[in-house]
């Protein structure tokens, strides 16, 4: 069942998205070769601490019944698509993150994703990274009431494939509010006459995920890190947004 958010549910959600946008936009910030993944999942954990927000990662259960999350962000490098693990790993130049962070605050959700080139990278690589923002705010741009779902997908779908990069299939956005995963599933591909009509109240995580070679994934021994099938590279983000009577509200701008 899709929920619809009052303006005081809204307001809370408006709350959790600025601190998830103002801890990405801190850690985007201190990237550089040389620092760990486990560094800026401390930073983030800090950060919630001193926020009085529940990092929503932590301990998240597994789907398949496998050990919970065991971070608060996930920190995915190069190939990885999805729910990499932070740890000792240090980054190096030419690598690219993408940094997924979550959280919980006053009862609402807040989640949001960036992927950050680690100085210099591949001019092909920069060119994924920009596709991938651009492709999320096609389909931002899209997600108005009376609409439906579908144009959202179609829109990140076609900005993609436009320039030539693949879209993951295996793995999508999500409805959000007092959970983190709400209906409905929001894929990033599919039909403009597609899905669910979208309603004002509305709030849901658009995330598209983009590779330079196949859209094929599979999960690694670790039971989270997603990588891709061919080995290629790619970026991911991810915005929380509510369905307004005029615009889409993006809740966490960084």
């Amino acid at each position: 069942m899709i929920s619809l958010k009052n303006r005081n549910e809204i307001g809370k959600m408006r709350r959790a998205g600025r601190l998830v946008g103002r801890v990405l936009k801190m850690l985007e910030n201190i990237i550089e070769p040389g620092i760990s993944t486990g560094r800026l999942n401390a930073l983030a954990e800090e950060e919630c601490r001193r926020n009085g927000a529940l990092p929503v990662f932590r301990n998240y259960p597994h789907p398949r019944g496998g050990r919970a999350f065991p971070a608060a962000i996930c920190t995915s490098l190069n190939e990885e698509v999805v729910h990499g693990i932070p740890g000792s790993r240090l980054l190096k130049e030419g690598d690219i993150i993408s940094i997924d962070f979550g959280v919980i605050l006053d009862g609402f959700a807040g989640d949001a994703a960036i992927t950050v080139p680690v100085g210099q990278v591949d001019s092909r690589v920069r060119k994924l990274i920009t596709t991938t923002e651009e492709s999320l705010m096609r389909g931002i741009e899209q997600a108005q009431a009376g609409r439906r779902l579908g144009g959202v997908s179609q829109a990140i779908q076609e900005h993609a494939e436009k320039n030539c990069f693949s879209v993951v299939r295996d793995f999508v956005g999500h409805g959000i509010g007092r959970d983190m995963h709400e209906q409905p599933p929001v894929p990033n591909y599919g039909k403009r006459d597609r899905g669910p009509v979208l309603k004002e109240g509305m709030t849901i995580a658009i995330e598209p995920m983009l590779n330079i070679g196949s859209y094929q994934v599979y999960t690694r021994s670790d039971e989270w890190t997603v990588v891709t099938r061919d080995g290629s590279w790619s970026a991911h983000f991810e915005h929380s947004i509510a369905i307004t009577a005029g615009e889409p509200e993006i809740l966490t701008l960084r």
